[in-house]
């Protein structure tokens, strides 16, 4: 790029709005942004000059909460969200002292909290001017006690102001670099622009190595290579195949199934049924597709590993003190975290408020931590809910640290059924546990309790309004009004404003479809050096020990407005990766459910460990199974569905990675970005030995390739400078915070196979501080109109135009390349809530089979995908998109039984040995293979069971209406929309399970409702047929009556949920067990009818 290119911005201006009566709006300025510029990260010897104090805007930003939109002014609107907020001592600002020296009337100097500055023991106040003068002398005296300075830390005190850099230039150094650093002359990512020389050491792979240790000493690291190779490098993690005694026979097994099912439809196409052909003709079609589906899902798990990591070695390398980072300080990556609700009527706040509590306790730094709380409803109600929770985890997470709670959901930890005082030896616990009980029991009663006390102060500030209306037309005019004036009844907050968001009772601008965005930094960041508590009384918790700082904590709300596609959910994730990025930029996403909470503290540094070991660059997401709570003991419904995550998804990891399952998801930011992998070498893995092939040099996705999943891969697809605004929108903030983001989630460069690293200790800066004008920006990034004209949706971010956003997503970047890692914890990273209700779960899963047939018959397909794609990776995604289609011909097949007892033939022509011998080789291996799964995997027979019924109830019902759905959308253009899984329990608060028990109808239970009606019939008729016939035809009628104990054994949990609760018998049961005996009734008529009338049948002829 000519260094005459650039990209200005002007940031938007903020108006403050104050709570006085009035419109009046004070303009707090607007920042030109200059032209961006690539600079090279802070090392030991070139550090940024520190931050100017900025205490005030901080505590602006945090007490504002910022509305805006297409066409409409970015506000700042004054509000206490949390009236403790004053008193924690991350919000004390000084209100400020002047210099002492004479003649200077400079402001003392702060730090970035704002609290005054002491250099010298003495307390004399002196500005960063004058001090920087002292020092700079040569002499350093304290112009007050005339001794010398001790010298400050750069985390303690803002030296100089860098107010000309914008946000990214001061989070690196003041080098400029005029052309975009991704690239080196082979077409691969290069970052030795980014590394100087230094007298200090980053380890092996450093730019210039020092001779000399950091104190003039050879025996350090730095100060003989040597040295440096010969110390042991600890690995991060470590994966590990399964047992050679287990997968070698099941691999095998797998192969003699195969040949087995080749030679048995071999035989079944040459011996026909001569007397039923069209029977024979139905069943050989439907075992050839079950054959083909079986390979598609079995092929994919030749190779399952697993995985640990070290923990221990991620501190050391991290968090230890070293000669690159002195101090200690965490050197380890931001961490973004992603909650998204909707709907506080489906989705509780109490549900999403603990989710946020687990999230604010994590064990990880809490200065590279940051929550953002994504409200696609926009209601007051999820607002101050995710108010309360930060008020009250200014308890809940020093109680946690102090006393290293698990699980970090206090709802989850207070209804534990084991001892809660079990191994813990602190004498105050017992205290302490018993305040936040009582605090906890509070804080739920204030969230249940919020609904109506918004309800009420709306309907008496609504009142109030009428009665000034009511009242200025008395005045301007002398009769009553005819009719009642129309009023809006508006939603109103705690402090006599309107709510920008939806309202309770829909208004223009006011409802869900069309409402502002807003942004409320309810948490600020935190400092950089930890914060201790006070002391406790006999009524407070002892906090002397414990830090009590607190991630960063921001409510979104997107705007919508009419004409705009908003795209869901993933419209709502991608608003969220550009409003974080501008205002934390953690290089790393963690995407969770509002209804699923961490249930392992240290689950985040698990997950790091994977993106920060060799070959770390490389991984685009790490994914965490899903675990569930609240699911009924026996699992009527699959709802753990332990087979996909503890089988299928481990497997895949052996290939190209797991598929991304919608949450629980660690993402790297740059992967979201569209990027592709830093390099691509040949991998010599367990699969990919089988069909090798050498990858081209890793490029950067072009921004002007219309079909970003071209199968043609562009040898020259350089980014250029010019087209960003095309990819990325024009904002010059988020254009820089790209840059940043993939030099802070690159792994250390202190091992030879670490290509492109970052030096240690680049990351132990402080966060760069909130300002106005950054809120600012990140409101236009949020707005309805941004993602016009770019390829956000398309080639960026979450992908659009599915309803399982989440595997196409995950295949986007399989596509490009990039690996994923499948991270099973020792204990649960996350657990969350499923669906224990029959219809809810159907409906789950027919959401899931609509998005499949979408996938198939899109560009998503894994048949067109690129020649990154391993094979194996690809048959599992085209499995992903094929396996609603089987419930056609399971529908069919799962009649096939009635019809072979009603018509008195079967599917072959008779029973032989042949026929048995194969029958008896395929069930025999396919129950060797699910022992063996069984083994590997570690899940019970009992839940391979389940699966297996649950695959034969979804395929006769919510898989045969995806099809149906969607070929309706491909072929005429109807949409499907579907409504949010309900996350509340049941009716009878008594009972854990009552969701289990509610009969609630739908149509899709009607095919499986059939069936089993229909197999009923067929084997009474079948034994009464025989009985009484005069030649009986006994194989066939054992034949057909062991197939429909096979297809009524599979449906018998559909059967159980359709009786309701134990006891409480439903209406419809009798209906159908007097349909069932009148039926019978009229077969057995038909074939003993009565006596005077020895033909069989009588007069009376059954169709």
């Amino acid at each position: 790029m000519a260094s005459e290119s650039h990209v200005t911005r002007r940031a938007p201006k903020i108006h403050h709005i104050t709570n006085s009566e009035g419109d009046l709006e004070n303009k707090i300025g607007s920042v030109d942004l200059g032209r961006y510029t690539v600079h090279m990260p802070p090392t030991p010897d070139n550090q940024p000059i520190a931050m100017q104090a900025v205490g005030t805007e901080e505590r602006y930003v945090s007490n504002s909460m910022f509305t805006g939109g297409h066409n409409r002014v970015t506000r700042a609107h004054s509000k206490k969200i949390i009236d403790s907020r004053a008193s924690h001592p991350r919000m004390v600002v000084a209100e400020g002292s002047f210099c002492e020296v004479p003649g200077c009337s400079a402001t003392m100097m702060t730090n970035r909290q704002g609290i005054e500055v002491f250099p010298c023991e003495c307390g004399f106040r002196i500005c960063k001017d004058c001090y920087r003068d002292a020092m700079g002398s040569g002499d350093g005296f304290c112009p007050g006690c005339k001794e010398h300075y001790r010298g400050l830390d750069e985390s303690e005190m803002a030296l100089a102001s860098q107010s000309y850099l914008s946000k990214s230039e001061r989070t690196l150094s003041v080098v400029e670099s005029t052309e975009f650093p991704m690239r080196n002359q082979s077409n691969e990512f290069d970052y030795t622009q980014y590394l100087c020389e230094t007298n200090k050491s980053y380890g092996y792979g450093n730019a210039v190595w020092p001779m000399d240790g950091v104190n003039g000493d050879k025996d350090e690291i730095g100060g003989d290579p040597k040295v440096f190779r010969e110390k042991q490098w600890k690995p991060l993690t470590q994966k590990s195949s399964i047992r050679a005694a287990v997968l070698s026979p099941y691999r095998l097994l797998i192969l003699i199934r195969i040949v087995v099912l080749g030679l048995f439809l071999q035989w079944r196409i040459r011996h026909p049924n001569e007397d039923a052909i069209w029977l024979w003709f139905m069943s050989i079609i439907c075992e050839i597709w079950f054959a083909f589906s079986w390979l598609l899902d079995q092929l994919p798990k030749l190779c399952p590993v697993n995985r640990a990591v070290d923990l221990d070695a991620l501190q050391e390398k991290f968090e230890t003190p070293s000669p690159n980072n002195p101090s200690g300080r965490s050197d380890l990556p931001g961490i973004d975290v992603f909650v998204s609700t909707a709907d506080p009527e489906k989705e509780p706040p109490l549900v999403t408020a603990n989710t946020i509590l687990s999230i604010l306790a994590a064990e990880y730094p809490v200065e590279k931590l940051a929550c953002y709380v994504s409200d696609d409803g926009g209601a007051l109600l999820t607002f101050e809910a995710m108010a309360e929770a930060a008020s009250f985890a200014r308890i809940w997470v020093p109680f946690c640290r102090k006393h290293e709670i698990e699980p970090r959901n206090p709802e989850s930890y207070f209804n534990l059924k084991r001892d809660p005082y079990k191994n813990k030896v602190r004498p105050d616990f017992v205290r302490d546990r018993r305040r936040v009980k009582r605090e906890y029991d509070e804080f739920k009663v204030r969230i249940n309790g919020l609904s109506d006390s918004i309800r009420r102060r709306s309907d008496a500030f609504n009142t109030r309004e009428e009665v000034k209306v009511l009242k200025r037309w008395r005045e301007d005019n002398s009769d009553e009004p005819m009719e009642n004036l129309k009023i809006p009844k508006a939603t109103w907050m705690a402090d006599s404003t309107h709510w920008p968001g939806t309202w309770t009772v829909p208004a223009p601008e006011h409802f869900r479809g069309d409402h502002a965005s807003i942004i409320q930094v309810m948490l600020d960041p935190p400092s950089n050096e930890p914060q201790k508590g006070a002391e406790g009384d006999g009524n407070s918790m002892d906090l002397s020990e414990v830090d009590i700082r607190l991630p960063m904590l921001v409510y979104v709300t997107r705007e919508k407005r009419p004409g705009y596609d908003h795209n869901k959910k993933a419209g709502a994730m991608n608003a969220l990766v550009r409003a974080s990025a501008i205002m934390s930029n953690g290089p790393f996403i963690l995407n969770l459910d509002c209804d699923h909470y961490i249930f392992n503290s240290l689950a985040l540094r698990e997950g790091i460990c994977f993106m920060m070991d060799r070959d770390g660059d490389r991984i685009c997401y790490v994914q965490f199974p899903q675990r569930f709570e609240g699911i009924d003991p026996s699992d009527r419904y699959a709802n753990h569905n332990t087979v996909f995550f503890d089988v299928n998804m481990r497997a895949l990891d052996g290939i190209q990675g797991p598929v991304y399952v919608g949450t629980g998801c660690l993402f790297r930011r740059t992967a979201l970005y569209g990027f592709e992998p830093p390099q691509l070498q040949e991998d010599t893995d367990c699969c990919s030995c089988c069909f090798p092939r050498l990858k081209k040099p890793a490029t950067v996705a072009s921004a002007s390739d219309i079909d970003p999943e071209d199968i043609q891969l562009r040898e020259d697809d350089e980014m250029n400078i010019a087209l960003i605004p095309k990819k990325f929108g024009n904002s010059s903030l988020l254009v820089e915070s790209v840059r940043v983001a993939v030099i802070q989630g690159q792994p250390l460069a202190d091992h030879p196979s670490v290509k492109y690293g970052r030096p240690p200790g680049v990351l132990t800066m402080p966060r760069e501080p909130l300002d106005p004008s950054t809120i600012g920006e990140a409101i236009n990034v949020i707005s309805c109109w941004y993602e016009d004209k770019t390829e956000w949706g398309q080639s960026v971010g979450w992908i659009y135009g599915s309803v399982t956003e989440d595997v196409v997503t995950g295949y986007r970047m399989h596509n490009r390349g990039w690996r994923s890692v499948y991270c099973v914890t020792k204990r649960d990273a996350f657990r969350g809530t499923a669906p224990i209700n029959l219809t809810d779960r159907l409906h789950q899963v027919l959401r899931w089979a609509t998005g499949s047939v979408e996938i198939f018959f899109s560009r998503n397909n894994a048949l067109l995908g690129s020649p990154r794609l391993k094979l194996l990776q690809r048959i599992a995604y085209l499995n992903v998109g094929i396996y609603p289609f089987t419930s056609i011909f399971l529908i069919v097949y799962c009649f096939l039984p009635a019809l072979s007892l009603f018509s008195g033939q079967f599917i072959v022509q008779t029973l032989n040995v042949t026929f048995l011998v194969y029958l008896l080789a395929i069930t025999l291996t396919l129950c060797a293979l699910a022992v063996l799964e069984i083994k590997w995997s570690g899940i019970e027979l009992e839940e391979w069971w389940r699966n297996e019924q649950f695959w034969l109830i979804g395929g006769t019902s919510a898989h045969l209406a995806a099809v149906l759905q969607g070929l309706l959308k491909v072929v005429a253009g109807i949409e499907i929309s579907f409504t949010l899984t309900s996350k509340s329990a049941g009716d009878d608060v008594d009972d854990d399970f009552a969701d289990l028990y509610i009969f609630k109808w739908t149509s899709l239970m009607i095919p499986p409702l059939t069936i089993i009606m229909v197999n009923l019939i067929a084997i009474a008729y079948g034994v009464l047929h025989t009985i009484y016939s005069t030649v009986p035809e006994w194989s066939r009628l054992l034949g057909g009556v062991f197939f429909s104990f096979w297809v009524l054994a599979h449906l018998y949990p559909f059967a159980k949920g359709l009786m309701g609760r134990r006891g409480k018998t439903p209406t419809i049961v009798f209906v159908w067990s007097g349909l069932i005996a009148i039926s019978i009734s009229l077969l057995w008529v038909a074939i003993k009818p009565p006596s005077g009338n020895s033909d069989i049948g009588g007069s009376f002829q059954f169709p």
